[in-house]
């Protein structure tokens, strides 16, 4: 699952997500917490990491692996120094690791982790809430990519909100 703008972005060029708490969403259920339920695992990077780490409290109780090679669990408050762990593998590597430890669904948060990962192959399926504001530059969600991504749309719904829901599945040959 991941927020996006109308115009593609995930985050501003500082990781900022202001944009993604200006829109009303009132008593609007998003399925985040189905969502949520449903993975036993999520990877992301230092940029999602230090923008979760503004936060006003820990928004996971899954596991959480940062993929990092300049952060340690040094750079981490106490209290979350149990609940992250951080990786430098390739994403062939952890997805493997993933598979020892018994993690079958893998929530990969982040553009550059989601790119990483769809280059690897390693993406089957994606939820991508389209986000009804414009924001004109930051990060994008799928970045440059070398070849064609075949997608099946799976579900489309629309919030009154403006929000909508796009689930996709990713084509195999």
């Amino acid at each position: 699952m991941m927020a996006m703008t109308l115009d593609g972005f995930v985050a501003r060029k500082d990781h900022a997500l202001d944009w993604l708490f200006k829109q009303p969403s009132g008593n609007e259920d998003h399925g985040f917490v189905d969502f949520m339920d449903s993975v036993d695992v999520l990877v992301m990077g230092t940029g999602s990491l230090r923008t979760v780490l503004g936060f006003d409290m820990w928004p996971y109780d899954k596991p959480v692996v940062v993929l990092s090679r300049s952060m340690t669990k040094d750079d981490l408050p106490s209290d979350l120094r149990d609940k992250v762990e951080f990786s430098t593998a390739a994403p062939k590597d952890l997805w493997e690791s993933f598979a020892e430890r018994g993690f079958e669904r893998v929530y990969v948060d982040g553009g550059a982790i989601i790119q990483s990962f769809l280059k690897a192959g390693l993406i089957n399926d994606m939820k991508v809430s389209m986000i009804p504001i414009l924001i004109g530059d930051g990060i994008r969600i799928f970045g440059d990519i070398d070849h064609d991504i075949d997608l099946e749309l799976q579900s489309a719904t629309s919030f009154p909100s403006g929000l909508v829901d796009l689930v996709y599945r990713v084509k195999t040959e």
